[in-house]
């Protein structure tokens, strides 16, 4: 395992990279990337980002990202737990990334070097202090994704994993003008129409289970293409279980193409997410933990229902 010193003086004397992002990606793994993106840009060297896509509302992540052509050379992680959790564009850099860093504690990445900090509220913060040990300027656009990725990692501080240090960091974006107000409202406090009404059939979906203390909700292809919703309208639907009073551990069930679903998983209490998802291969936070199961919704739901009573 490398620290972040090393880390550091690692990317000062390689060049050419390409930073992958986790499957699904959300403001924690996109925060990450662009921020190391822009940073290592700034040092003088080639960088771009590898994901599978950028969710509209993302975007202004890539404010200041300079469009590079080049041939890759060394490869970087961030956010990214285990090699399933790549983007399906992203198989050939199994076995090939120099370094991964990241805040998951199950984290099982192939990788020739590794930083997990699974104390760490968000990936952001890990990069936050990496730039520090690369005297980096903190641009505002640089501020805007490291402060994207701590604040939704942690439901904008409502989470137990947020610490004094996640809110000492996040203060310290602050005085680098980040644009708090703005990145607050799309995160927390925008919903397309389109969003309100998949909430609505969402809700029409929940079972409970071990006597209320599970409640587990879902999302079918057959769903979202009679809604004509994508996967951009997917980020939160994950908390809504978990705020039901009583429920100590809430499940989302998304399915994908290829006959599985991809679980989230919330938890409660000392209830631990990533201790119940390691049953079906996954991982991840003690609050906050994801897996995915093959099979139809009956299969998959029935599977989760009988873990969840032997669990609880």
């Amino acid at each position: 395992m490398m620290n972040l010193y090393e880390i550091a003086r690692f990317l000062e004397a390689h060049d050419n990279y390409e930073i992958l992002t986790h499957a699904y990606p959300d403001g924690d793994t996109l925060g990450s990337g662009f921020a190391l993106c822009m940073a290592l840009q700034q040092i003088g060297k080639n960088a771009r980002v590898i994901t599978t896509n950028v969710p509209s509302k993302f975007l202004y992540l890539l404010n200041g990202v300079k469009q590079q052509i080049f041939e890759a050379e060394t490869i970087i992680s961030t956010d990214v737990a285990a090699d399933s959790l790549l983007g399906s564009n992203m198989g050939k850099y199994i076995g090939k990334v120099d370094v991964c860093i990241d805040h998951h504690g199950s984290n099982t990445f192939t990788a020739k070097a590794k930083f997990v900090d699974k104390f760490a509220a968000a990936n952001c913060e890990i990069i936050y202090k990496l730039l520090q040990r690369m005297n980096v300027r903190i641009t505002r656009e640089i501020a805007n994704c490291l402060y994207t990725g701590i604040s939704t990692d942690t439901g904008c501080f409502r989470y137990t994993n947020t610490t004094a240090e996640t809110m000492r960091v996040a203060a310290s974006l602050m005085d680098f003008g980040c644009d708090t107000a703005y990145i607050n409202k799309a995160m927390f406090e925008t919903k397309s129409k389109e969003k309100i009404q998949l909430e609505h059939a969402v809700y029409n979906t929940i079972k409970y289970c071990a006597d209320g203390k599970c409640a587990i909700i879902y999302t079918t292809l057959d769903m979202m293409k009679s809604l004509n919703i994508g996967d951009d309208e997917m980020e939160g639907l994950a908390s809504i279980p978990r705020q039901i009073e009583g429920v100590l551990i809430g499940i989302t069930m998304r399915e994908k193409d290829g006959g599985f679903f991809k679980i989230s998983v919330r938890t409660n209490g000392n209830i631990n997410a990533s201790d119940f998802c390691s049953q079906f291969g996954g991982g991840g936070h003690p609050a906050a933990a994801g897996c995915t199961i093959e099979g139809d919704l009956k299969t998959v739901r029935n599977k989760l229902i009988k873990a969840a009573e032997k669990f609880l």
